[in-house]
């Protein structure tokens, strides 16, 4: 999950290509490495499956929408001197997949869990206040994340079958995009060099990987935990913006993103204190029986 935070590293490295264009090889060349591993896993049954069921397939045609949401937003926002606030949408995304835990799928939050969604209210509402305007790009990011692992809860389904049916899904759309550049001449890909070609299939790999280590995740996992451990990549996000590409911080930026910060400590802490906690009384447990 922490991977992600190195990809505004990344994205740069495939100018003079705009975003939509990405976007596009993003869907296409994930397809192709997908396709690669159901080839080398033996995984084409599970695939097969999966198509011919149109529940998953409505799940996971959801899922393939905001997913293309959420890559868009993120390498718009990357190349567009939006790196610290694509970030922020990382560090809410915790708080707002907590949110749809509780009111979607019925989890229940502690009173620690509550504060610190309430502090990241908080913060949202001052960094509003200092943008002048909603952070739409973080909501955006946060958003469309949080409701893909939801979707993805839900399919329930294998990593690899699964994201090979939402590449899928998006592959006709991305490639009908790419040709339409090509007769425009406006098509990046194959005219800038061997080394923006390779770059631009890469967009496969360094796609893919983290989305089936998250997949994988979201199945085993509840919402809350996967919220807890999403803050990793942001924290990198962060200090790339800060560091690499040199955005500015102001104040009461500083103040709302504190204020995040501090929601993410509280879950933390309390996330240990319950693990601790179910780990005594289920050894109780034991030693009673």
């Amino acid at each position: 999950m922490c991977a992600g935070g190195l990809f505004p590293l990344y994205w740069p490295l495939l100018e003079p290509a705009g975003a939509l264009e990405v976007l596009a090889h993003r869907v296409v060349w994930s397809l192709v490495f997908c396709i690669g591993l159901l080839t080398v896993a033996h995984r084409w049954s599970a695939f097969g499956t999966i198509v011919r069921n149109p529940r998953q397939l409505v799940w996971l045609a959801l899922a393939s929408v905001v997913i293309a949401i959420n890559w868009g937003g993120f390498i718009w926002g990357v190349n567009n001197g939006h790196v610290i606030e694509v970030s922020l949408g990382y560090f809410i995304n915790p708080l707002v997949t907590v949110l749809l835990g509780v009111f979607v799928l019925n989890e229940t939050l502690r009173r620690a869990q509550w504060m610190a969604v309430g502090l990241g209210a908080i913060a949202v509402v001052i960094l509003t206040v200092d943008y002048g305007r909603p952070p739409w790009l973080a909501l955006t990011v946060s958003g469309s994340f949080a409701i893909y692992g939801f979707l993805k809860k839900r399919a329930n389904l294998g990593a690899v079958e699964a994201l090979a049916v939402e590449t899928a899904i998006l592959f006709p759309f991305a490639l009908a995009f790419l040709v339409a550049l090509q007769f425009r001449d406006d098509l990046v890909f194959g005219h800038h060099g061997a080394g923006n070609l390779a770059l631009l299939m890469g967009t496969g790999i360094v796609t893919a990987v983290p989305l089936l280590l998250f997949g994988a995740a979201a199945t085993r996992l509840n919402l809350s935990t996967i919220g807890l451990l999403q803050y990793l990549g942001p924290i990198l996000q962060f200090i790339l913006g800060l560091t690499v590409f040199g955005e500015q911080m102001g104040s009461a930026r500083w103040f709302g993103f504190v204020l995040v910060w501090l929601a993410l400590v509280v879950f933390t802490v309390d996330a240990w204190r319950s693990r601790r906690r179910s780990l005594r009384q289920a050894a109780e447990g034991s030693t009673v029986l």
